[in-house]
């Protein structure tokens, strides 16, 4: 018996593990030998490409290919229509199914509507890209990038809000409080 819920549109083919309490609607497809984990949401018109890696709770809008060579960490988010490539020089006529790139987004990133990923790269916990953001180049954790090619223009908060930091390198959330510190061009969470 399942524990996980799949809309009658949608296909789940053989060898895919999929975690409890995942939803995976209308018109999606995950193919063969994915490995979901739990409490994942999985939007209208999703391709999950064989062999995929997801965490928990990763949430995953409509209209995403998420091609062979993608890892997502726990608590992704992947906005509408957002695209991963997995090939670097694509064409029609050439086989390169064994020159796939691996990208990995690390725990808690999320990436706005509309933006590309481009194919072997890392996005760090906690990064966020904005919409629309072409992603050429590793994302550090807790950045903020937007635009194409994509450029960082500050930091974020585990929670998503702008990181102010001091003279001393900290910063305060305003949401949860929790301080960061920025050092060395890296801003990480102070452990309480």
């Amino acid at each position: 018996m399942e524990n996980y819920f799949k809309h009658e549109s949608s296909y789940v083919d053989e060898g895919c593990i999929i975690g409890a309490g995942t939803k995976i609607w209308h018109f999606s497809h995950i193919m063969s030998d994915c490995e979901i984990g739990e409490c994942c949401n999985i939007g209208q018109n999703v391709v999950v490409s064989p062999g995929v890696k997801l965490g928990r709770n990763v949430k995953i809008q409509n209209n995403v290919s998420v091609y062979t060579g993608v890892v997502c960490e726990d608590d992704v988010f992947l906005g509408p229509s957002m695209v991963f490539t997995n090939v670097i020089n694509p064409r029609s006529a050439v086989s390169r199914k064994d020159e796939y790139k691996q990208t990995v987004l690390r725990r808690g990133a999320s990436v706005g509507a509309n933006a590309t990923i481009v194919c072997g790269n890392e996005i760090g916990e906690y990064a966020l890209i904005g919409a629309g953001a072409v992603i050429t180049k590793p994302v550090p954790a807790y950045a903020l990038v937007v635009g194409n090619p994509a450029r960082q223009i500050g930091w974020v908060s585990e929670y998503g809000h702008r990181l102010e930091f001091d003279d001393e390198g900290l910063a305060v959330c305003p949401e949860t409080r929790d301080v960061y510190k920025l050092e060395e061009g890296k801003a990480r969470k102070v452990e309480s």
